[in-house]
């Protein structure tokens, strides 16, 4: 592979609770396994197995189900540590698996029948989650983790925000200073391999440090994932920003390092091989298509390519597009929108923002949104291309989102007994919002909205809740039994929610 690499100094590991910032330290030396899902059919069950080890540790021996050794491909070398992959083949049968220097790693790879889906999002928070207590950040991950080793999940879900990388700002005092600069000076700022090295390290490290908490780690070595990044992925609000901080050299050059590591951590591919594991034979955007038996996920990329006015490009929609249409006619669709597809009306706290001072540095929080006045051109062929799967090919459709930082669910009726459903789980890591926040949300939601002429949009409590929205962090597991597909969301405080027939 010809992946750039940067020095190859040692670094110490990262002492538990350590807060980051310019001196942050690359966490342990070895990381993984992490499971990646690269599909499944009748018979075989395809993963992708990442793991990190220091550069001067011989290479994990990894064998399959059948006991014969996997060769690995090397991926990178970053910092002293080097970033490997296992391409394994495993078969649909009961004890299926892999092991790693002997330690044997069970997977559940009969996806034919009944199955056991979990979604997650937000996993941190903007500022400090390095210092947060494990216990208290990862509460919600023991649980998932502990839900699994009772009955196993087939596939865990991404749905955006899988690290938050806003304090890569922290990494080299350059970085500070751009970030402390208005908006239309940040152009002026020069983005030096000193610069590019540090928010490499610093990004680096994080994943890392994420991936081997406990909770997580016993899930990424059982369950296959399937992951999309978002805004905080790169930093908050990427692609709502003005252009004078997106077309910045700095701004472009923290968006390769997010996309480089996202590339490692959040696919299990190098640069060079996006063309074969997303959607994109250039590269250009990180969508992807994944499917199962009778099942089919679906993920655009809505960060790569979004600007103020513009959510995807041309090219990125017709990446989107072509992946959704060639999902097999009769399976379930589900799709990773990592913004909600369907949510209250926001185009009149638009206009109030505009009218109220200091209002504005809000506006990127709003222009993530697909109900966004710039995209609302974009918001309706997104559902109209939704309904076309839903009406014409007679495929049941369920949009999985993130971001917000609560749970809620939605509808969009599509004529007769046809709906189009909106399961949001958001966050599983970050903490609940202020206690205004979702009655505010809950408002505006009542106010209802019809992007589509006579296609109304609705908001509902979740099952046994009175509120639109819930409050509380939580993950959402999905189910297929006999056939049919329910939604359960697990939420910190109150429990699981009765099931939801979707």
């Amino acid at each position: 592979m010809n992946t750039p690499s940067a020095p190859n100094e040692p670094v110490a590991p990262l002492e538990p609770g350590a807060a980051p910032g310019p001196e942050a330290q690359i966490p342990p030396e070895r990381v993984g396994p992490l499971l990646f899902a690269r599909g499944a059919d009748e018979t075989a069950c395809r993963i992708a197995v990442v793991m990190v080890t220091a550069a001067a540790a011989p290479p994990p021996r990894l064998h399959g189900s059948d006991g014969a050794e996997v060769a690995p491909v090397e991926l990178a070398r970053l910092f002293d540590r080097v970033v490997r992959r296992w391409d394994l083949a495993l078969p649909v049968a009961d004890g299926a698996g892999y092991s790693v220097d002997g330690r044997h790693y069970p997977v559940a790879t009969d996806l034919r029948g009944d199955l056991r889906v979990a979604f997650v999002s937000c996993n941190g928070q903007e500022h400090g989650d390095a210092a947060r207590s494990l216990s208290e950040r990862d509460a919600m991950w023991d649980r998932l983790a502990e839900e699994h080793e009772r009955a196993a999940c087939h596939l865990l879900l991404h749905g955006g925000d899988q690290v938050y990388a806003d304090e890569i700002l922290t990494a080299h005092p350059d970085l500070v200073a751009w970030h402390a600069l208005p908006p239309r000076r940040r152009g002026d700022m020069r983005f030096d391999e000193a610069v590019r090295t540090a928010a490499r390290r610093w990004l680096f490290g994080r994943y890392l440090a994420i991936a081997a908490q406990p909770p997580i780690a016993r899930l990424m070595a059982a369950v296959p994932s399937l992951m999309m990044w978002d805004d905080h992925d790169i930093m908050d609000g990427w692609g709502s920003h003005p252009p004078a901080v997106l077309d910045s050299a700095v701004g472009r050059g923290l968006f390769q390092v997010a996309r480089e590591m996202c590339a490692l951590f959040q696919l299990g591919a190098a640069a060079d091989e996006l063309p074969e594991i997303c959607g994109d034979a250039e590269g250009g955007t990180f969508t992807w298509a994944a499917r199962f038996p009778g099942l089919t996920v679906v993920a655009p990329d809505l960060r790569s390519e979004r600007r103020p006015h513009r959510v995807m490009s041309a090219a990125g929609w017709n990446v989107y597009e072509r992946l959704l249409s060639e999902a097999p006619a009769g399976d379930r669709r589900l799709v990773i929108s990592t913004v909600p597809g369907l949510g209250p009306r926001l185009s009149w706290v638009e206009w109030l923002m505009d009218l109220i001072p200091g209002a504005q540095k809000y506006e990127d929080d709003l222009r993530d949104q697909w109900q966004s006045r710039p995209h609302r051109a974009e918001w309706r062929r997104f559902l109209a291309g939704l309904e076309r799967e839903v009406v014409a090919r007679q495929t049941p459709v369920t949009l999985l989102s993130g971001e917000i930082h609560l749970a809620g669910r939605g509808e969009m009726r599509l004529g007769g007994v046809r709906r189009l459903h909106q399961l949001i789980s958001s966050g599983i890591a970050h903490p609940k919002p202020p206690a205004i926040f979702g009655p505010g949300l809950g408002f505006l939601a009542r106010l209802g909205g019809e992007p589509l002429p006579g296609r109304r949009i609705r908001m509902f409590p979740l099952p046994g809740r009175r509120r639109i929205y819930t409050s509380e962090r939580n993950y959402l597991m999905l189910f297929r039994r006999d056939g049919g597909w329910s939604a359960e969301w697990e939420l910190e405080e109150s429990g699981r929610t009765p099931p939801l027939e979707i």
